[in-house]
């Protein structure tokens, strides 16, 4: 019987403290009383490892965040992508661990232990589904199995389907359920189809403090990264587009780092209410668009947590880039556009507020003045991407996908060259444009180079970006 070397080591050191032997074999785990219960409890860490990678990576080659330190990729900024980079190999290998370790619960550990419960089963096929989201939505294509062949973006999201329609079935958690609705309204939506976006999002809104995450554990090796990368460490490492500094960060740590992680959303309800709102455009339904967009403001951003913080040693020091404001000055959000307070902060004069699952800069105000649909359309990304930030959505939003890796080419002779190709749309800047700003000398105010959403509206006809249009 092979022996099963990562996982099942890993869990038992960490979960159970009881094995002596790290040699465990397949035929000692599965006689295990609580092999169920153990092995998803893996599929849990698994998942906040994949999310490390993915979130931080994301982060980087999209907008809203600068790699503003010597750690992490260096060319990801650019945005340059190559299938030889091993940062774009370790988010596909951290994705097919998560899928590989659902499916032997699914095949192997649950049938074979008579304890497992609907949960158990249930949990596995979102995690499934949840490894061929990620892989839809951040790559030009992966394979489906080991060594299998590659399958496109839209085929692997398609896929995910079924493993949640099971996931739904297998739960009896009224709120779980809504959240794997909501999860198969973002798949939806990101394959076109407005109607089934629009009913399974629906469903979801049914719970206007609807909120599924990830947990991390510093305790034990599996720390949020991106919590890292914007608070913890001590040197500043990622810088945000100075038109979103007012919600970085969103994740932060009071007294241990190691015992104060904070979890990241997964699905959350704001999504639901985003999605209809970009259907109704489509649709050309402006008014009800509108009015789904107050009522998740109303609704839903005015309950959710602001939490303040002394964040007064955030300097935004950083060794890549020196000229970040640190002071409470005016940003336009492109050339020729308003300048506009509020959006930078000033982290000397007072506790700063922070907003753990949500925030934006848009008002009630801001979506009764819009008039026409590519208005709405400007607002509704706006809002994913203040929404979403640090929760690794915006370069899906881009339509930036990453490529299979050279690794995985060299060992899969069923990948061909045509998935070896990054995704990057002809309207993306390039030369470190996504990230681009100048600052007055005498004023300080700030100018974004390029306002994104008002190009992802330009080009709205790409097959790229605004799935719905």
């Amino acid at each position: 019987m092979k022996t099963i070397y990562i996982y099942i080591t890993v869990l038992f050191l960490t979960l159970t403290a009881c094995v002596d032997n790290p040699n465990v074999t397949e035929d000692d785990f599965l006689d295990n009383n609580n092999s169920a219960t153990s092995w998803i409890t893996g599929v849990k860490r698994q998942l906040a490892l994949t999310m490390n990678a993915i979130v931080i990576n994301s982060e980087m080659v999209s907008d809203n965040y600068f790699n503003n330190y010597t750690l992490y990729n260096k060319v990801y900024d650019i945005p340059q992508i190559d299938y030889t980079d091993i940062d774009g190999n370790s988010m596909q290998v951290e994705i097919g661990a998560l899928r590989e370790m659902a499916e032997y619960a699914l095949e192997t550990v649950l049938p074979n232990d008579p304890d497992a419960t609907a949960q158990e089963w249930s949990y596995a096929h979102f995690a499934k589904a949840y490894a061929l989201i990620l892989s839809g939505e951040n790559f030009t294509g992966l394979p489906m199995n080991s060594n299998g062949e590659a399958y496109t973006a839209n085929e692997l999201l398609e896929a995910s389907l079924s493993h949640l329609d099971l996931a739904i079935d297998n739960e009896s958690d009224s709120e779980t359920i809504l959240a794997y609705q909501l999860l198969k309204s973002r798949v939806y939506r990101g394959l076109g189809d407005i109607d089934n976006a629009k009913s399974s999002a629906l469903a979801a809104i049914s719970n206007n403090s609807l909120l599924f995450v990830v947990e991390f554990d510093g305790t034990n090796g599996v720390p949020n990264e991106i919590q890292n990368a914007t608070f913890t460490a001590s040197e500043n490492r990622f810088a945000p587009l100075p038109r979103l500094d007012f919600l970085d960060p969103k994740y932060f740590d009071i007294g241990t780092a190691t015992e104060d992680q904070k979890p990241l959303s997964l699905a959350k309800v704001e999504e639901a209410y985003l999605i209809l709102a970009e259907a109704y455009t489509a649709e050309n339904n402006l008014e009800l668009a509108k009015s789904t967009l107050t009522n998740l403001i109303d609704n839903v951003l005015a309950s959710r947590p602001i939490m303040y913080l002394d964040d007064s040693e955030e300097l935004r020091n950083g060794t890549n880039r020196q000229d970040y404001p640190i002071t409470a000055v005016n940003v336009s959000f492109e050339s020729g556009q308003e300048s506009k307070s509020g959006y930078i902060l000033d982290r000397q004069a007072g506790l700063i507020p922070v907003y753990t699952v949500s925030g934006t800069s848009i008002t009630i105000q801001d979506i009764d003045a819009t008039a026409s649909a590519d208005d709405v359309l400007y607002l509704i990304y706006l809002m994913r991407q203040e929404i979403f930030i640090s929760e690794g959505r915006r370069s899906n939003d881009l339509g930036i996908k990453f490529p299979v890796s050279q690794t995985e080419q060299l060992n899969n002779s069923n990948i061909s060259d045509e998935f070896t190709q990054p995704t990057i749309p002809s309207f993306i800047p390039l030369n470190l444009g996504l990230d681009d700003f100048t600052a007055d000398e005498t004023t300080g105010n700030v100018t974004i180079l390029y306002d994104m959403n008002r190009v992802l509206v330009a080009n709205k006809a790409s097959n790229h970006v605004l799935p719905f249009n």
